[in-house]
């Protein structure tokens, strides 16, 4: 591990936790672990049950040590969950040298000053995205450092989490001995490993469609334009099937594993499928095309709800990248093709790159975030122009809350 870094990335979702673990050069980054445990105690991205937390975070660490051999000390940990808001903001400053020449110092000031807007009740600012930059008269610039002007305004998109939110993540991860580097929104994670330049320039939506939320992210001319926490996810699906079949959740979630498809045209239409072949007590047949209608039904739910958000600024069938689909959702049969009905865009599956291994579970869509969450530790995206920006004191208030918890 000479002249290397581990860098560790958690995916802390409400059906299961994902764990990538990655060794980092200066110009390269190795996933050497990815790690799938069952969560308890999170609903929709929200922890609801501390306790169940804690120990599914310490079962997976374990589980993750074991496979890579060494202790795992700190953690970079992504943010979701539908209590996420995101806002634009402006900020404004002057240039007070003589010469009038922008530095790195001002553009600071800038994104700070971005950062004063009226936050919401009990909530935290957990970055400031950059979006375009203005000096004296002129717009649309990128990087202003360098030139000269007497006033600097940033355009910005804020993204928020409640505070105790936080501090309830915070607080699990203490108890369970980790050190938290960096938290991170998680869909700014999965786009950053999953888009390249060329996208985020021509216009495209990344579509993360978790356990029981989906996360939306719109990037065009290499902004952000919107990020949104959808109330809905693959478990939706399996709910769906569970009450047409009368069966339990963990039967519909086997049926949908083995039979389920979203594109129902292209099922055979009397073929019978019968339910004692996953439980004895269970009586009665179906067809599957009847259940590709009901899954076709709840996918076509995600999509409307997404192109709703596209509507909103304008980009609904408008997007020339189209839209990536990632996530353990996005592995359902026929998704792509129920996307294209619905949306009216290209639809792809996201592939992860910016990295290399030798696990073929790392390029499965499912650990987009976590890996996501590595590369943008090692590259530390901390400045005007890139990914991300740490918000207004967030990580002296986590400092705060360790001091605070720790006994005396």
């Amino acid at each position: 591990m000479a002249n290397s870094k581990i860098i560790t990335g958690l995916d802390l979702g409400s059906g299961t936790i994902k764990i990538a673990v990655g060794q980092a050069y200066q110009d390269e980054l190795e996933i050497i672990a990815v790690i799938e445990h069952p969560s308890e105690g999170i609903n929709k991205g929200v922890i609801v049950d501390v306790e169940e937390v804690v120990s599914s975070l310490s079962a997976s660490f374990e589980k993750a040590e074991r496979t890579i051999g060494f202790p795992i000390n700190s953690v970079n940990v992504g943010i979701s969950g539908t209590n996420v808001l995101s806002q634009e903001s402006r900020g404004v400053v002057a240039i007070s040298r003589a010469e009038g020449e922008i530095k790195r110092e001002d553009v600071r000031r800038a994104l700070d000053a971005a950062q004063t807007i009226a936050t919401p009740p009990n909530y935290e600012i957990l970055h400031v995205i950059p979006k375009i930059f203005k000096v004296d008269n002129q717009i649309g610039i990128k990087d202003p450092v360098g030139m000269t002007g007497v006033r600097l305004e940033v355009e910005a998109q804020i993204i928020l989490d409640l505070s105790r939110q936080i501090k309830n993540l915070v607080y699990c991860l203490h108890r369970t001995g980790l050190e938290i580097e960096r938290t991170i929104f998680s869909a700014l994670a999965t786009a950053e490993t999953i888009l390249d330049k060329k996208q985020k320039d021509l216009g495209v939506a990344v579509l993360d469609i978790g356990e029981s939320t989906t996360h939306l992210i719109v990037y065009e001319e290499g902004d952000i334009l919107t990020v949104k926490i959808l109330p809905i996810g693959s478990r939706d699906i399996t709910s769906s099937i569970a009450i047409a079949l009368r069966s339990s959740i963990s039967v519909a979630e086997m049926i949908k594993v083995n039979f389920g498809t979203s594109d129902y045209r292209k099922v055979k239409k009397n073929e019978q499928i019968d339910l004692k072949k996953f439980d004895e007590g269970l009586e009665g047949q179906f067809t599957q095309q009847f259940l590709a209608k009901i899954i076709h039904e709840k996918c076509q739910e995600i999509f409307k709800m997404a192109d709703k958000e596209l509507a909103t600024i304008s980009k609904s069938r408008k997007l020339p990248a189209g839209v990536i689909l990632v996530g353990g959702g996005s592995k359902l049969l026929g998704l792509v093709e129920t996307a294209k009905d619905a949306l009216k865009l290209p639809i792809f599956l996201g592939k992860a790159k910016g990295f290399s291994s030798e696990l073929k579970e790392a390029l499965d869509p499912k650990f987009a975030t976590a890996i996501g969450l590595i590369i943008l530790a090692k590259e530390e995206k901390d400045h005007f122009g890139a990914s991300i920006r740490d918000g207004r004191g967030i990580f002296s208030i986590i400092k705060k809350w360790f001091k605070n918890l720790l006994p005396y």
